[in-house]
């Protein structure tokens, strides 16, 4: 149920207590409080999900500031705030409510309550990504939750080593987090699909631009022609060797407690070296998360985690789940989006970026496991 929506003014001034609490956590560990306006200009937004970010965000707009949406999440206004003059390392630390539309579960909020933390550190990355996983399952002992964790750099790293085209890279790149998409186009760029026969029509045709038939809609004859140039590209391609596919296919299947998945990911490296430093990048983690006291033997990783729901992270991903409640969202999300940051630095003119890691944790779940607990 949303969470201000059918609650008892009671249970609101708990979930704003706990989320007081959990902020004070993160401020203890030496983050440093800021705040986040609500509305934000949706052209950032739209410049890094697209118009696909439309169907999950609440849109206005005025006469002077344009576009804006209302707060889907805390992370890109707090990298912007950064890129724009924080210093380095740094730490913060937030609350607040996020906003997101609901079209098909009238039971999932539309509003609720976040607090997070930022860690902008490019010191020990490994470092760092234990330190925000530690922190968040501090902040939620004693609600017995599970972790699920994943690194989305070892994808990245296999389709940026895979043997084709710099153009079906980046096709495979763009939809690496909308896993049927990827596979329908791994299983076209390895032939396991066979080529449309209007598509095999067209190219074959001795004048391509004719058989595509009369000019209808806003494209240019120029943009039409560049797309006939890209397609005969695409057919003049090698397609991808079944070792390669059998590999990105083996790297997605994995899915065992830390330890044995690190086994797993090296062997899979010795025929694919191009994710070796990934996988190295997953050891010194686990050395790191090890150090701080997490039980590694007892952590579940999965290659594919966190491809359908976390789209701006690059690198370490992890949730934490409630075993009892397995209805409820993540109790707490986070990970590593080292991308984003060189993303957004460029309008601040720091397209370095800098490696940065965060994540969330959602009060008013804590609230409602702790009454039930």
């Amino acid at each position: 149920m949303p969470l201000w929506q059918g609650h008892s003014p009671e249970t609101r001034a708990e979930v704003k207590t706990c989320a007081a609490r959990l902020r004070a956590g993160f401020e203890a560990a030496g983050a440093a409080p800021v705040e986040c306006p609500i509305l934000l200009p949706a052209d950032t937004l739209l410049d890094l999900y697209g118009e696909d970010i439309r169907a999950r965000a609440y849109v206005t707009s005025d006469a002077l500031r344009g576009e804006q949406m209302m707060r889907p999440d805390f992370t890109v206004p707090v990298v912007e705030m950064h890129m724009n003059g924080g210093a380095e390392p740094a730490r913060y630390t937030y609350s607040g409510e996020v906003f997101r539309r609901q079209e098909e579960d009238e039971s999932r909020a539309n509003e609720y309550l976040q607090v997070g933390v930022e860690v902008f550190d490019g010191s020990d990355p490994a470092a760092a990504d234990a330190e925000v996983f530690a922190l968040v399952r501090a902040a939620t002992e004693g609600l017995n939750l599970r972790a699920a964790t994943g690194d989305i750099g070892i994808l990245l790293a296999a389709v940026a080593g895979l043997e084709t085209s710099a153009t079906r890279k980046a096709a495979l790149m763009r939809h690496i987090w909308r896993p049927r998409r990827f596979k329908a186009l791994l299983d076209r760029f390895s032939g396991r699909t066979p080529v449309p026969p209007s598509r095999l029509a067209l190219l074959s045709a001795d004048n391509p631009l004719d058989a595509a038939g009369p000019q209808i809609g806003l494209r240019g004859r120029a943009e039409v022609e560049a797309r006939i140039a890209a397609l005969k590209a695409d057919a003049d391609t090698a397609p991808l060797s079944d070792k390669q596919v059998g590999l990105i296919d083996a790297i997605l299947e994995v899915r065992e407690t830390l330890p044995y998945a690190l086994t797993r990911l090296r062997d899979i490296a010795i025929d694919m070296p191009a994710i070796s430093p990934a996988v190295e990048g997953v050891a010194a983690r686990a050395a790191a998360l090890d150090a701080r006291g997490v039980d590694i033997e007892a952590l579940d990783f999965e290659a594919a985690y966190g491809r359908t729901h976390m789209e701006y992270y690059d690198g370490f991903v992890f949730g934490l789940y409630a075993g009892s409640r397995p209805d409820l969202p993540p109790v707490a999300t986070g990970g590593r989006y080292d991308a984003l940051t060189r993303i957004l630095g460029q309008r601040a003119g720091r397209p370095d970026g800098i490696p940065a890691v965060g994540a969330v944790v959602r009060p008013g779940l804590v609230v409602e496991l702790e009454a039930e607990a």
